[in-house]
């Protein structure tokens, strides 16, 4: 999965949005919904990489069954993984990126998952 497929996959989730909201960070794309993050994703670097939020226990086994998984850098490890994106199959990718969406929007008030069709 290329840089170009992660932000059309991520854009194309109901109600997302992308921004660069760390200046010392410019490369550091996020991907929002509901003004809360799903994914970071440096969209420059070489192997490309994207942090996601995960059912903590989901998190742990994934880690253990895939080494292109690892605790989420520079966040709260018990609820995000950092995925090595050319490491895994593209399907498991978007799979992941819909999983941390839901986990997000199943954490926003329920009449902003109404108007997602998330409710």
């Amino acid at each position: 999965m290329t840089a170009p497929r992660i932000v059309a996959y991520c854009l194309g989730l109901n109600g997302t949005s992308e921004d660069t909201p760390f200046p010392r960070n410019p490369e550091l794309t996020v991907f929002k919904v509901g003004g809360k993050i799903f994914a970071f994703c440096a969209l420059g670097e070489l192997p490309l990489k994207i942090s996601l939020k995960c059912d903590p226990d989901d998190a742990l086994r994934l880690r253990e069954a895939h080494p292109a998984v690892v605790p989420g850098w520079h966040l709260n490890k018990r609820h995000w993984n950092t995925v090595t994106v050319g490491e895994l199959p593209a399907r498991m990718v978007r799979e992941l990126i819909e999983d941390s969406y839901d986990l997000v929007v199943a954490g926003l008030p329920k009449a902003e998952r109404l108007r997602l069709d998330r409710p």
